[in-house]
This record gives structure tokens, sequence and C-alpha cells, in this order.
């Protein structure tokens, strides 16, 4: 599970290079200047969405989160967060990547798409430019869903960690609390793969089925080791979670995970059932 270098090879397959400061465009300006040119280019990214790849944009994306908020210091989305996941590893493989650099790559990366953009031509946009989720890059392909009240069901309930509403259901029979989704995943799973400990605890007073597995095989167990949430690993362990049963793949839960913590308390389980 292990991060990969996804800034890298977007760059290679999309023909964007990444700068090492010595773009033939001449030295670097100073840091002021590198600053409003960067803002400049990040103004100017919206107009080119239609024409960028999305590995392009993951590519932006990273180095714009790299000027504004350093190293990446949030914890991996989700499981069911693909396109979060995305962005956090091209993200999370720029290291300790300076401000400075982000910057430069980030500014040729506008100029590569756009050869014929004049940064002082410019003009500033405010309000019409969309800033949602870090910055004009993710503005129109990371739009988080907005789904309406009357349109939930009990999975969406469960992702929004709706402990009472859960609850209500399960407890007014209206719900069984191991019905699973089109995907063959449980309550279960999809509390463990948000990181809702209480809704999990919940789940498992209410005898949700610890070792259920879905489409792929996979249990609560895996989602939670796989998202790197040790109190839930810990707390399906006592509850009775096998950490023996494998996924469609062959993959045990300790297999799907660089946390060595995680990895010490499922093979400690794992030891005293063999």
């Amino acid at each position: 599970m292990a991060s990969t270098p996804l800034a890298a090879a977007a760059a290679a397959g999309s023909g964007v290079e990444a700068s090492s400061g010595s773009e033939e465009t001449g030295p670097a300006p100073p840091d002021r200047d590198l600053a409003a040119l960067f803002e400049q280019a990040a103004e100017r990214l919206p107009a080119l969405l239609p024409t960028a790849s999305k590995e392009q944009l993951l590519y932006l994306y990273a180095r714009f989160k790299q000027v504004k908020f350093g190293t990446c210091n949030t914890p991996k989305p989700s499981f069911f967060d693909f396109e979060g996941k995305q962005k956090w590893e091209a993200w999370k493989a720029l290291g300790d990547t300076s401000p400075h650099q982000a910057m430069q790559e980030y500014v040729a990366t506008v100029k590569k798409l756009d050869p014929s953009w004049n940064p002082q031509m410019t003009e500033k946009r405010g309000k019409e430019n969309k800033t949602a989720f870090g910055g004009p890059v993710v503005s129109s392909l990371y739009q988080e869903e907005t789904i309406r009240e009357e349109d939930k069901n009990i999975f969406d309930y469960c992702r929004e960690n709706n402990i009472d509403y859960v609850t209500k259901a399960i407890r007014s029979k209206k719900v069984d609390v191991n019905v699973t989704d089109e995907e063959g995943r449980a309550l279960l799973h999809w509390a463990c793969d948000r990181g809702h400990k209480e809704l999990v605890s919940v789940l498992l007073q209410h005898t949700a089925d610890v070792n259920s597995q879905d489409g792929e095989s996979q249990t609560a167990l895996h989602y939670a080791a796989a998202c790197e949430f040790l109190d839930i690993v810990e707390l399906l362990l006592k509850s009775g979670a096998d950490p023996t049963l494998r996924d469609q793949e062959g993959c045990l839960p300790e297999e799907v995970t660089d946390c060595k913590a995680i990895t010490s308390a499922l093979q400690q389980h794992t030891a005293g059932k063999t």
C-alpha cells in the first residue's frame, strides 16, 4: 500500500518534465516575482482545464499544495476515495520539495499547456476563479458529490457518521445491520473505511458480522488495515475479526498495510489462531 511517485509518473506520461531550476526560460526570478507569477499561473489554469489531462492536473495539484501547505501533512484518504488517494499520493510523492521548486514546476507546466500565455497580460478574475479544495487546479475535476437528503440511503448515512440515524434504523428493524451494497460492502466496511470508530463499535454491538466479506472477499479488517486505523483494527480483533481470512487476491489484512504497528497487531493474532 506504499505511495507511488504519481507526480513523476504523470509528468512522464504527459510530457511534463519536473523542473530542477534549470528551465530554458533563464535564471529563476526572485521569490517575490516567482510567487506573483505562480499566482497568475493558478488564475490562468481554469481556462486550460478542457485541454489538460488528468495526469497533468494531478501534477499541478501536488505542486499547488506543496506551495500552499508544504510537505504533505494530511492522513491518507479512505479506501473508497480513489480520486482523493491519487491527489494525496501525488502530493506525498513530492516529499520535501521546496516551495520555490514547486512554483517553478507549476509555472513551467502552465506555460507548456498554453505556450501563448503571457503572464504580463493576465487579468485578475477574483471570484470567477474557483478555488475549492486547495486551488483552481481541482475545482472542475474533484468536486465532492453532494447528495440531497431525500436521496440518501443507509450507506450514505454510515459514510457521514450519522450514528443516530443508523442506530435508529437498525433498532427499528428497517435496516438489517448486515445489509450490503451492490459491491457486497456492509455497513461495517463503510464505517471502517471512513475511520468512524464509534460507529464501528455501535454496529458491532448490534451484531454486525465482523468477518463479512465484500465482493472482493475483503473483510472490515482489510479496510481498517489498508486505511491505517490502528484503533479500529484493535477493536475488530477484540470483537473476533479473523486475521487469517484472505481476499480474492490472496492477501491477508497484514499484507495491505505499511503500518508496522498494525502489521504487528495482526501477526500476533494470526499466530494465536494457528
